[in-house]
């Protein structure tokens, strides 16, 4: 079914900092400061949909003032699990959290698992930072939250697409793509779409879509935010995904071109139907 772009758009919103206070700034060479925060970039795009995660740990529960600032977003995904640095989530998921938020927040849809997949320390040892068992229990609850299923979400990069996870990937319901170095390996998108597609039968899909080259600490150029952009679209009218995440208000008052292509492609764009 057809839908507004705009409606198919979300932000990945995290602390604002978190990015430039992150070790991986060292390699990740963001320029200036960013004081703007999650609500705020997802208003200066134009988004209404948001992925809140947790970076670094922070913030940490209870999320209450933080959600408060999502009030006005259509649709909030809360992590249980953070990003990689948020270390407490190694041993204990957010989610029992992110369920008592949803309690009195109807806006807030499911849960999101960050940084989840990982190479194997030993034959033996998992992918997964949870087991499989955990990660049931966890989807098991969400969906017998009372009065609407939540969806659970997981975060899945390029460098994991031939990951023995089939178990793992059965259990969510929402699979979101990333690739940190998707500029320098164009050649390589409908490869890994189709893999994407043909790994995650009758699951929805989204598209991650970093506003700065992350991969190789620089600027995205207009040229490559557009390539991106553009290709995505396509993906949502062939069916491939269902919609794009930008990476994230962590960029958005930073004085990127790539940023302020993004936003007049929104405000431009954001009506039609795909």
């Amino acid at each position: 079914m057809k839908r507004k772009l705009k409606d198919r758009l979300w932000l990945w919103g995290q602390s604002a900092g978190s990015h430039h206070g992150s070790a991986g700034n060292q390699v990740w060479k963001l320029p200036g400061v960013n004081r703007m925060e999650a609500a705020e970039g997802a208003a200066y795009l134009g988004i209404e949909r948001m992925c809140r995660v947790v970076m670094g740990g922070q913030p940490q529960p209870p999320f209450d003032a933080e959600q408060e600032r999502l009030a006005g977003m259509k649709e909030v995904i809360w992590s249980a699990v953070g990003d990689s640095g948020s270390v407490r989530n190694n041993a204990t998921s957010d989610l029992g959290e992110v369920l008592r938020l949803a309690q009195t927040n109807p806006n807030i849809s499911g849960a999101v698992l960050d940084d989840f997949f990982r190479a194997k320390a030993t034959p033996e040892s998992s992918h997964g930072r949870y087991s499989l068992e955990s990660v049931q229990s966890m989807s098991d609850q969400l969906r017998a939250f009372p009065g609407r299923p939540l969806d659970l979400w997981i975060v899945w990069y390029k460098e994991e697409l031939d990951f023995d996870i089939a178990d793992y990937l059965k259990i969510f319901d929402v699979i979101t793509f990333w690739n940190m170095l998707a500029p320098a390996q164009q050649a390589e998108w409908e490869a890994d779409i189709a893999k994407v597609v043909t790994r995650t039968p009758g699951k929805r899909r989204l598209a991650g879509c970093y506003l700065w080259n992350y991969g190789e600490g620089k600027p995205l150029s207009i040229h490559e935010i557009r390539a991106q952009c553009e290709t995505y679209l396509k993906w949502i009218r062939r069916g491939d995904i269902e919609g794009i995440i930008f990476c994230s208000n962590c960029c958005t008052d930073l004085g990127l071109e790539a940023v302020e292509w993004v936003r007049q492609w929104i405000c431009e764009y954001g009506e039609e139907l795909v």
